[in-house]
């Protein structure tokens, strides 16, 4: 029997807001910046964090953040999400409650992430109990991966200033979540990961790669294993300690991928290099007289 799905609104917000400023040369122009704006996020009417987003899907992003935080297990732990703009709040209600929510939400790991970049204590002990799918990632999908992120009409492109994330199975999208954070881009990711899993085609995390436009921290690396994604990609770098807890985790992470160069920081076993795909360095011109 298939479990039921969340009842969720569908609260939309305007991405863009449009501003006027002065350009070097003292001339006002008109230019888009994104929308930031707080949603309060209340489970069974207690208050648990404030995120700071776009609001393209407040809905995924608050289910997402929960089942990352391991507040709640999954999708079908959840009776209803209702997100209200006006106010700026989402109002969760679970269906059996959230069992020592006190201690749950006491210690905090404070990081440096951007947007929402904190992380309950409790998560970081679960390293050991993750088991990452057998997912291989070719050097020709990785270059497709990051042409696809290069031809994407995004909130960047048009007002810069935000994250993008992306999920991929072989050089197939799934979906691509923009936010003012990477982490409540992936958090959104995961909740519709999670509403997925309900459904009648649970999705098959052999396969998928995931894909952000920011640093891989060790929250980052913690997120995308928690969705059971054994491959990430990133155009930006890697820590020190996202780099130990994907080591630990065997979890491939490819950083520095912008148009045809890469590094692979760990688990190359899961990487299938082509060399034929390599474009040759070029050279420097020789000095004259030498």
């Amino acid at each position: 029997m298939t479990a039921a799905l969340p009842r969720l609104t569908e609260a939309r917000a305007p991405l863009t807001h449009r501003i006027e400023v002065v350009n070097q040369h003292g001339q006002r122009q008109s230019l888009d910046i994104p929308a930031e704006r707080p949603l309060t996020v209340y489970v069974d009417k207690r208050e648990l964090v404030t995120l700071m987003t776009l609001g393209e899907r407040p809905e995924w992003l608050v289910l997402g953040y929960l089942i990352n935080q391991r507040l709640v297990p999954d999708a079908a732990a959840v009776e209803s999400i209702t997100v209200d703009w006006q106010v700026g709040a989402a109002a969760v209600k679970t269906r059996n409650g959230i069992a020592d929510v006190e201690a749950k939400t006491a210690k905090r790991v404070v990081t440096t992430g951007c947007g929402q970049g904190s992380m309950f204590g409790e998560v970081m002990q679960h390293i050991e109990g993750i088991a990452l799918p057998p997912t291989v990632v070719t050097q020709a999908q990785v270059y497709a991966i990051v042409n696809t992120i290069r031809l994407q009409d995004s909130t960047y492109k048009s007002a810069g200033s935000v994250h993008g994330c992306a999920l991929f199975r072989g050089n197939d999208r799934l979906l691509f979540v923009e936010d003012v954070g990477r982490h409540n881009a992936i958090d959104t990711i995961a909740g519709w990961m999670a509403l997925q899993a309900l459904g009648t085609s649970p999705l098959d995390a052999n396969g998928l790669v995931f894909y952000t436009t920011g640093r891989l921290t060790s929250e980052m690396v913690m997120k995308s294993a928690q969705m059971g994604v054994a491959v990430v990609i990133s155009r930006s770098g890697m820590t020190q300690m996202g780099h130990a807890v994907a080591t630990r985790l065997g979890l491939c992470a490819i950083g520095r991928a912008l148009n045809t160069r890469f590094l692979c920081f760990s688990a190359a076993q899961r990487l299938l290099l082509e060399p034929s795909r390599v474009a040759p360095e070029p050279t420097e011109p020789a000095e004259a007289g030498v």
